[in-house]
């Protein structure tokens, strides 16, 4: 009688481990990946919210409009290298280890970062302070492209086959966290500096934050052990290249995947990074109203993306990205028409509003692209088709939000924007086959 083959009984085998793992684990688990994932985004999210004083500093000579496009054009080329971290973090997080991938990106992030606190301004060293600033913040695109894929793999194949959603909802949980605590730094300094010691080195001060929370989110890392899932895996499937496996095996996946992202990659810039420059630079609104406004609509966002999580759970993932995209594509362009009513809650209702729409998509995106790929190229399919989608429209989100406005002088051009990005994303979706209710697939 014939023995069946041995990757059979591993690929039961994880389902086994997940269910034995103490509560105690995934504390950590959860508390590891929320950490990490905070830091890396709180890197992102001080200088997006500190864009218009930040383009004084390395662009003083520029109009007041194109200085913040070369300051947004910085942003967007430094999401530019982020396909490529993909391909580098997914090789490493899918042969090596999903920890050993995290532990390493998030120093050279915090890293990065700091730096960007030592650059002297363009009165000092001229044309290099802005060539500097670009090289760090393409070692900053580098390292973030393994982050969110990282995180949300390692999520998922320790949570419990009903709750996968749930868990996976801290990964964008944790993101927004990062973008709040970088809105209040930013209203806190902007309310009790004047305008020429922000301009000096008060701009400075939270880019230094990141090398000691770095070293926290690293400690903690290492001392997790790897996921259930990968640990079953054979030692010749680690040794495999898992971007070609990739590209052969699960190219309809990847192009769902790629699709499915744009959504979040556009709306989380618009509604959550530029929506402050937005306010201040188009509208005409205080530079601390613009802050308090989005500081508020992060924290409905934080609570309602676990909300989402439970509901993709209970609905499956596709019902809830088609509601999200349905709801993006009637809604948007009359949220931005509120916007510009001149009053403040209504403009706080309008972001708590868009906020909330966009956790419908960013809450089970995470858990979504995880179980589309087996577990042999989960990280690299997920970080391939995110880092691609948002390098492509997520990082040029605020630059084309400027450069839309700037071309046809029209203030609703972000939200059409938007209602563009929402129609892609539907469309991918609605090819996708719904996962919440199987197995993680694990060859």
């Amino acid at each position: 009688m014939e023995h069946p083959p041995t990757h059979i009984s591993q690929a039961a085998d994880p389902e086994l481990k997940v269910e034995q793992v103490s509560k105690d684990t995934r504390r950590r688990v959860i508390t590891a990946s929320f950490i990490g994932n905070f830091v890396e985004w709180f890197d992102y999210a001080v200088y997006g919210y500190l864009a218009g004083i930040i383009s004084t500093v390395f662009f003083p000579e520029a109009d007041r409009q194109t200085a913040l496009l070369a300051t947004f054009g910085v942003f967007a080329i430094s999401f530019f290298v982020r396909p490529l971290g993909g391909f580098f973090w997914g090789h490493i997080g899918d042969r090596l280890g999903r920890r050993k991938a995290l532990s390493l990106s998030i120093v050279i992030m915090s890293v990065a970062t700091f730096c960007i606190a030592l650059i002297p301004g363009y009165g000092t060293i001229g044309i290099l302070a802005p060539v500097l600033l670009l090289l760090v913040r393409v070692v900053q695109g580098f390292s973030a492209s393994g982050e969110y894929a990282g995180a949300s793999a390692f999520l998922v194949e320790y949570a419990p086959a009903h709750r996968r959603g749930l868990y996976a909802a801290v990964v964008p949980a944790s993101t927004a966290a990062g973008l709040l605590l970088g809105s209040l730094l930013a209203a806190l300094l902007t309310s009790v500096l004047s305008e020429s010691q922000l301009h000096d080195w008060g701009w400075r001060l939270p880019f230094l934050l990141a090398a000691p929370m770095g070293l926290i989110g690293r400690y903690i890392r290492t001392k997790l052990e790897d996921t259930p899932a990968f640990r079953a895996l054979s030692q010749e499937e680690h040794g495999k290249a898992p971007a070609r496996d990739m590209f052969r095996n699960n190219r309809k996946q990847l192009i769902i995947a790629t699709g499915a992202v744009l959504l979040n990659a556009v709306g989380f810039y618009v509604i959550l990074s530029y929506m402050p420059t937005y306010l201040a630079e188009e509208l005409g609104f205080g530079a601390g109203e613009s802050f308090l406004a989005t500081t508020i609509a992060l924290a409905s966002y934080i609570g309602f993306i676990f909300l989402t999580g439970i509901a993709s759970d209970r609905f499956g993932r596709k019902r809830m990205l088609i509601t999200a995209s349905v709801l993006f594509m009637l809604l948007t362009v009359p949220a931005f028409m509120l916007l510009d009513t001149g009053n403040f809650l209504v403009i706080v209702l309008v972001q708590i509003l868009l906020g909330g729409m966009l956790t419908l998509n960013d809450g089970t995106l995470p858990s979504f692209l995880a179980e589309l790929f087996p577990t042999k190229t989960r990280y690299s399919g997920f970080a391939v088709s995110f880092n691609l989608s948002n390098a492509l429209f997520g990082g040029t989100a605020p630059f084309m939000a400027t450069l839309l406005i700037g071309l046809t002088h029209n203030k609703l051009a972000p939200g059409w924007y938007l209602v563009a990005a929402s129609l892609v994303s539907l469309i991918a979706v609605l090819f996708a086959v719904e996962t919440s209710k199987k197995p993680l697939q694990q060859h």
